[in-house]
């Protein structure tokens, strides 16, 4: 039963933490997306657009080691810039110094969370009682023999 329960909050912390991961990106990604392509030349309705994809992609993006400005923005308006600012949106930089900050926000959320559950956690584990070592009478054994005994939670 142990293992069965490791398991399956194991599996439930995983999509708490990308939940949170998510949400914590949604908030900022957004804004940090605007900005930055704005700042490149992307004209403002493709980089508002672009800017409102969901952030799912962006964090699957991220872990992977991958760029995708170059396709969410699309070839047309890439070709329309200028050569310094293609280079700078599609090059090895310019998208994770991007999420670095949203990424961080998500980061900050789901650790907060995972500090509060430690906490609650532990709080239950203090509730639940000690245990107190009953000696064994000698009678009974050559050597005294100290077993653990489960003693109920004290009330009030």
């Amino acid at each position: 039963m142990n293992q069965t329960f490791q398991n399956s909050a194991q599996v439930l912390s995983i999509g708490i933490f990308f939940t949170l991961m998510i949400v914590g990106l949604a908030s900022t990604l957004p804004h940090a997306l605007t900005t930055g392509l704005q700042s490149h030349g992307v004209p403002p309705s493709t980089a508002d657009q672009v800017a409102h994809l969901p952030p799912v992609s962006i964090l699957f993006a991220a872990f992977l080691g991958y760029n995708p400005i170059q396709h969410l923005v699309g070839p047309p308006v890439l070709g329309a810039l200028s050569a310094h600012d293609q280079a700078a949106l599609t090059g090895s930089a310019f998208f994770p110094n991007l999420i670095s900050d949203p990424f961080r926000t998500g980061l900050h959320s789901a650790f907060a969370f995972a500090i509060v559950a430690c906490l609650v956690g532990a709080g239950a584990s203090l509730l639940r009682g000690g245990r107190v070592a009953v000696p064994v009478p000698k009678e009974h054994h050559a050597d005294p023999v100290v077993r653990p005994v489960r003693v109920p939670a004290r009330r009030g």
